[in-house]
């Protein structure tokens, strides 16, 4: 459970780009946004699973804001291994050596586990507000753990 409790986050240093993880509790947008605004990097991009008809998204996405630039993306596919392959893609595109990566804290030590398969570069992994009930963390170590021996019958990015 410490895997999942405790994970090991990353002490902000500067990036080349923020990179948040798409998932049910939008505070992580928010968190990577902040950190945009705080100058940690000049390119924050959305992971967006939900698709862009979600309000948010549409309303802030391609916007230029002072000090960065917001872009959000359709993960492919729809997973972290898709959200994984859209970061080394664009790390490709923009050169981009270290990135700031934000999730939800129990799914740190696995979204790690996958970037790493996809990205050669330096991660910054950083956790998003996590107030879980006992029940919310049970549920959590199931489905990481089991998220995690997929991930390890899927090799490669």
């Amino acid at each position: 459970m410490p895997i999942y409790v405790r994970p090991q986050i990353d002490p902000l240093r500067p990036a080349d780009a923020i990179f948040v993880l798409g998932g049910d509790d939008w505070r992580r947008h928010a968190l990577g946004v902040e950190l945009g605004m705080e100058g940690w990097a000049p390119k924050v991009v959305l992971s967006h699973p939900d698709g862009p008809g979600e309000h948010w998204a549409a309303d802030n996405c391609g916007r230029v804001r002072p000090g960065f630039e917001l872009d959000c993306f359709l993960p492919d596919p729809p997973t972290t291994r898709g959200e994984a392959r859209e970061l080394r893609r664009l790390a490709e595109q923009y050169g981009w050596d270290r990135v700031i990566v934000v999730t939800f804290l129990p799914h740190i030590s696995r979204a790690r586990f996958i970037l790493e398969h996809c990205f050669d570069g330096e991660l910054i992994m950083i956790a998003s507000p996590a107030d879980l009930p006992p029940w919310r963390w049970a549920s959590e170590y199931v489905y990481q753990t089991a998220g995690f021996v997929k991930a390890e019958l899927e090799p490669g990015c």
